[in-house]
């Protein structure tokens, strides 16, 4: 995966942990700076992009660029289990550690040389010991991973060098009237996918068109989300979400 490195690096880490598990006061303090109620309306994508799946328990669930796993944690809550799976290393062993309970601290920064130590919650026990997070490429998931009733894909698909790939497995991942979920901001960069491997004419076309042989088309929305780098400069982004249901 090209530029994959700056997923491993404390800075993206420390921008990634904020997203998943900050409060809101830590990410928008009210007492600094009058931020738009946009920003504050993008805040909990982890939980809303979730929120999509049926209220109802089931077996397995497969969470596809789990990040740093809040995402996963949020699955585990209507899964029996739950697996994390992210090509970052970094990632990864954040995430893998709040599973065994750990409270993770992380840098927020705010300018310059100026930062504010933050540390995470401390994720239920009851849903950590439904969760297991692996590294891995979502483009070359192992052969053993099996079916699962939920599967998420959250601002994954415009990071993969051949995102179509992943697409083609996705019938072999999800089971019979099982639930998938996608979200993608669509910002598709050279710089991680070659622009021949670019959807056409746009994303959600090339979805539908990939995808309604073995799915159904449920939901079509849009959700925002926002990742703070410095205390005036936000990534502010909105993901394009489908749910699809399987049906052959």
């Amino acid at each position: 995966m090209p530029s994959s490195n700056i997923y491993e690096s404390p800075r993206l880490l420390d921008e990634y942990l904020l997203f998943h598990y900050a409060k809101e006061s830590e990410i928008l303090p009210t007492s600094e700076i009058p931020y738009p109620s946009a920003m504050r309306e993008a805040l909990g994508f982890t939980q809303r992009t979730v929120g999509h799946f049926d209220n109802k328990p089931v077996a397995h669930g497969l969470d596809l660029g789990c990040a740093v796993g809040a995402s996963t944690f949020a699955m585990a809550e209507n899964c029996a289990a739950v697996i994390g799976i992210d090509f970052s290393h970094a990632f990864i062993n954040a995430a893998d550690r709040l599973r065994c309970g750990e409270v993770i601290s992380f840098h927020r920064h705010d300018e310059a040389m100026l930062q504010k130590i933050l540390s995470t919650n401390v994720i239920a026990t009851e849903l950590r010991e439904k969760v297991n997070f692996e590294q891995g490429d979502a483009m070359n998931l192992r052969a053993d991973l099996g079916g699962f009733d939920r599967v998420h894909a959250a601002n994954l698909l415009c990071r993969l060098t051949n995102p179509n790939d992943l697409l083609e497995k996705f019938p072999s991942l999800v089971k019979l009237g099982g639930e998938l979920i996608i979200a993608t901001p669509c910002t598709w960069l050279q710089e991680f996918t070659p622009p021949q491997h670019w959807p056409a004419p746009d994303t959600f076309s090339w979805l539908r068109k990939q995808l309604e042989k073995n799915f159904t088309l449920e939901l079509s929305t849009h959700e925002p989300f926002l990742i703070r780098e410095t205390a005036r400069k936000f990534q502010w982004s909105l993901s394009q979400l489908t749910k699809w249901r399987r049906h052959a």
